[in-house]
């Protein structure tokens, strides 16, 4: 399936999902504990309910488990090909242009899954050109441009989680906005005597900035990880370009 397919179907499972917990737990949750801060159980208002309660906590709650998956799916894809970091493609094949010429086509012949790994791409890009400019220099080349392409590619795929770490925060902050404005709306009544308007106000301000706050380290922490992944998978291509493929196509007598 398309990976933008996946990632469309991921945010409506995240939407359906979290507003069906909003209806079936959290905001009946919220109105009992309401009603217990009415009866003057003031302990209430630290209900998790009621922190959550708000339409903006919803929506950041959305954002954080779809920003999950779309990291979860991209640590997986780099993860179940580690193993070919341990296979050693060239170990049988001599370095000669037959050999080399012999070696791109099993590697042709791989699965779509492994043939498509960033390791095989690479290695069969620096095969090709040294095949064709019969320079270790020219394939050296080659292993550079994919490395730096591979960077760009996975900087460019990682925008998204990065717009949806900025937009909660941004959203918790439309709820501070709003509770802001409807706490200020109701200064009369406190003026009156009446605060309970007013707190409950202040309540959606604080409650939304806090839940977005939280949600919005989680992202980074696991964005930080993501980009932890992918920088060791350039470093280890590299690496294994130049231990298994380079360092033996330079050996004296290859040509």
């Amino acid at each position: 399936m398309n990976q933008t397919i996946r990632g469309a179907l991921a945010l409506v499972v995240s939407v359906i999902g979290i507003h069906t917990l909003y209806e079936v737990l959290i905001r009946p949750g919220a109105l009992i504990a309401q009603q217990a801060v009415e009866a003057g159980n003031t302990e209430a208002l630290r209900s998790i309910f009621i922190i959550l309660k708000d339409f903006e906590q919803e929506a950041c709650l959305i954002l954080m488990l779809w920003a999950t998956y779309l990291v979860v799916e991209k640590i997986l894809e780099i993860t179940k090909t580690n193993f070919l970091f341990d296979v050693d493609f060239c170990k049988d094949t001599a370095m000669t242009p037959a050999g080399i010429k012999d070696l791109v086509g099993e590697l042709e012949k791989l699965k779509p899954s492994v043939k498509l790994s960033p390791l095989v791409r690479v290695l069969r890009a620096s095969l090709r050109r040294f095949l064709v400019s019969n320079d270790v220099h020219s394939a050296s080349e080659v292993v550079e441009s994919e490395v730096a392409a591979l960077v760009a590619k996975n900087e460019a795929g990682n925008s998204m989680i990065r717009y949806l770490i900025w937009a909660v925060p941004s959203i918790g902050f439309i709820g501070t906005v709003r509770g802001i404005g409807e706490a200020l709306a109701k200064a009369d009544e406190a003026l009156a005597g009446n605060i309970s308007g007013m707190t409950s106000s202040l309540g959606v301000a604080f409650n939304s900035t806090l839940v977005a706050l939280f949600i919005s380290i989680f992202l980074m922490f696991l964005l930080h990880q993501l980009q932890r992944l992918q920088d060791d998978l350039a470093v280890s291509v590299n690496a294994y370009l130049q231990e298994k493929v380079l360092d033996r196509l330079s050996a004296p007598g290859v040509s």
